[in-house]
């Protein structure tokens, strides 16, 4: 037997998904996870799942330690290096103001005291010329003053290293000899692009949580091991491509977004085995709810992305996350109204339901109290809830100082949740001038079912489409991985001074550069694409480039591309190239849906029970089916709730269901009268 298995380990449970790629089948495996030693929880999994790691050759792990580490302020004592004159880039940052209209708003502290940002006499040019040599002797006073400081990682940022880094490969063979079992980050091999401040972020994030993400990834390897494991581990980036234990435990700044982009991934997959044009990838956990968007079975990637007011330069998909996952705390706020997050329950003691030592109101006990969770049936009835300690939690933290039935209090939190969710995918859709119409609604994740409806309603999305195993999809998702890696380089030239030759010998250059990190003996498939703008513009635009002999013709497509974006093109302005950016990937054999039979005669069997209609404000009768019944070519009318091992899809009235042939449920809504199809709140008021 040869396994491949994913494993997302989450801020409340674990998931595992183990394909026998002999012949195809899934088992699926959750379980809580245990932050204080978050290998049990996929040791548990692993038993529950019955699968023998022995017997694995491939696993793909999503971890959240590293963005952990930086939110919760706890990663490295970590010193910084850098050119004579530039220890305040991280306290300068770049003057704007992040929360515009929020007066409350303060800059997250620099990771970094300002004690600890030493300068060395050293200079580059912007063109990379050498202006004053590397001083060998500071790098080594600025050594032995950070050991006495007791530093754990130093991150090593020059001015324009990224022309020439023979500065900072110098500076790093000192420090490595200096500083014995200090981490060491060096910006060149994290970041080749311009923009100090953000290339000093980067490197001084990745410094952080290096120490923490190497530690923790050994001890992966380890205990793996002592288990039977014989097989190769990856790790997803967040650009939703894999990489080795050996690069992210150098560059862990790449695995912030680990989890999040492996769901956003096997969005892409299920788009591509649908043949569905445009979605919307929806993930609801226990901690916070994430979206993206997916065109044309491609995810949508960025390079500007922030992480608690601090911008990374590296390649992640895009995604918008919020504190709205099923064990995020409500509350009252100092003005007597509702609140919800950003605290979470997590795992440990997590919601009150869970009987593990919880007393604050969350998402999950809201539901369970309105019915939408059946308390006996959670994790298939291996996790029975507390349905009575949830009322009580509500009752005593909300309802009677709200002076609030415990139902309409319930109700409020579930649809304070949806809102905020809501405008989450608002964020990346309308905000964009994206039409939410034009799109279906992937929804997975534990929570992700129970609130789509509602949020596909508010926002006028069509349909929802809810996957197999929707709780353990994120763990799926990295089954559908490739082995990949992006390499941005800034080359700051006039277009009209490059061409096809100019540009095959340095691309050529970042090939090798990254083959030497992703080796392998199959062919890779490329991606080039550049980065261009009108001279005297800041912003650029990003240019696919399909073929090298038709360098010439990046002009034309870049005219057309910026008129597209901003309105309009200026044909007779200087063109500068700005970057050349470049993606090697090497691809897996992506884990298959099998087509599922239908059923032969009769109907899908369902029980009844009161649940608390959103759209209604009340308690009506559903129809609860068991989605292990349900057959491809069956349909069903809302109301109803389809149960399930993680989770439960709730269909309201007038909504209609079917199942594809793949086992996806499919659920089309009905269109608002109050706003024409559109979208809004009149009609699911609690």
């Amino acid at each position: 037997m040869a396994l491949r298995i994913g494993v997302d380990i989450g801020g409340t449970f674990t998931d595992l998904v183990a394909l026998d790629e002999a012949t195809g089948a899934v088992v699926n495996a959750k379980a809580l996870s245990t932050p204080s030693e978050l290998l049990d929880g996929v040791l548990r999994c692993a038993e529950q799942a019955a699968v023998d790691l022995a017997d694995c050759r491939l696993m793909i792990h999503g971890t959240t330690i590293g963005i952990n580490a930086l939110l919760e302020g706890k990663g490295a004592r970590t010193g910084v290096v850098t050119t004579e004159g530039f220890r305040d880039v991280l306290e300068i940052g770049r003057g704007n103001f992040l929360r515009m209209y929020d007066v409350l708003y303060r800059r997250p502290a620099p990771l970094v005291e300002r004690g600890r940002c030493l300068e060395v006499p050293e200079r580059l040019s912007a063109r990379g010329e050498v202006l004053v040599p590397l001083d060998e002797g500071a790098v080594r006073r600025a050594a032995r003053r950070l050991a006495a400081d007791g530093v754990r990682s130093v991150a090593v940022i020059f001015l324009f290293s990224y022309r020439d880094p023979r500065h900072e490969q110098r500076a790093a063979e000192i420090l490595a000899e200096e500083l014995p079992g200090v981490a060491l980050s060096v910006s060149h091999r994290l970041t080749q692009e311009w923009r100090e401040y953000e290339r000093t972020t980067t490197t001084v994030v990745n410094a952080y949580v290096l120490p923490i993400v190497d530690g923790y990834l050994s001890t992966f390897e380890q205990r793996l091991a002592a288990r039977g494991f014989r097989g190769q581990l990856l790790i997803t980036q967040s650009n939703g491509g894999a990489c080795s234990v050996g690069t992210a435990r150098v560059k862990p700044v790449h695995t912030i977004e680990s989890g999040p982009a492996a769901g956003a991934i096997g969005c892409a997959s299920l788009a591509r085995s649908l043949g569905l044009e445009r979605l919307i990838s929806f993930d609801m956990g226990g901690t916070t709810a994430k979206c993206t968007i997916i065109e044309r079975g491609m995810v949508t990637t960025t390079d500007e992305y922030q992480v608690d007011g601090r911008p990374l330069r590296i390649p992640v998909i895009d995604i918008r996350e919020v504190s709205a996952g099923g064990g995020t705390i409500a509350w009252i706020d100092a003005g007597g109204a509702l609140a919800l997050g950003p605290r979470s329950a997590g795992a440990a003691p997590g919601p009150v339901c869970y009987g593990l030592g919880g007393a604050e109101p969350t998402v999950t006990d809201a539901n369970v109290v309105l019915g939408r969770i059946d308390p006996a049936r959670f994790l298939g009835g291996t996790m029975p809830l507390d349905a009575g300690a949830a009322a009580r939690a509500v009752d005593e933290a909300l309802a009677g100082p709200l002076g609030l039935s415990r139902d309409a209090a319930a109700a409020g939190v579930v649809r304070l949740a949806d809102v905020t969710m809501a405008l989450a995918v608002r964020s990346i859709t309308t905000a964009r001038g994206l039409d939410p119409r034009d799109y279906a609604l992937v929804a997975y994740g534990g929570g992700g079912p129970l609130h789509a409806a509602a949020i596909a309603r508010e926002l006028g999305v069509p349909r929802v489409v809810v996957p197999p195993s929707p709780s353990t999809f994120s763990a799926w998702g990295m089954l559908a991985t490739d082995l990949r890696h992006d390499l941005v380089r800034t080359v700051l030239e006039p277009l009209e001074r490059t061409d096809a030759a100019w540009a095959a010998a340095r691309y050529g250059e970042m090939q090798r550069e990254i083959a030497a990190i992703l080796p392998g003996q199959d062919a890779p498939v490329l991606h080039r694409a550049v980065d261009l703008r009108y001279l005297g513009q800041e912003h650029t635009v990003t240019v696919p480039v399909t073929e090298l002999g038709d360098w010439p013709g990046l002009r034309r497509e870049f005219d057309h591309a910026h008129e597209r974006a901003y309105g309009y093109a200026a044909p007779d302005v200087d063109v500068q190239l700005l970057n050349l950016r470049l993606t090697l990937i090497r691809p897996l054999a992506p884990p298959r849906l099998p087509a599922l039979d239908r059923r032969r005669a009769g109907a899908a069997a369902f029980e009844t029970r009161k649940i608390h209609s959103m759209a209604a404000g009340d308690a009506l009768e559903y129809r609860v089916y068991q989605r292990a019944r349900l057959s491809p070519g069956d349909e069903v009318t809302g109301p109803a709730a389809i149960e399930e091992s993680g989770t439960t899809t709730i269909i309201d009235t007038g909504d209609t269901l079917s199942v594809e042939d793949h086992g996806c449920l499919i659920i089309n809504l009905q269109p608002s009268e109050a706003m024409g199809g559109v979208g809004g709140s009149e009609h699911c008021s609690p």
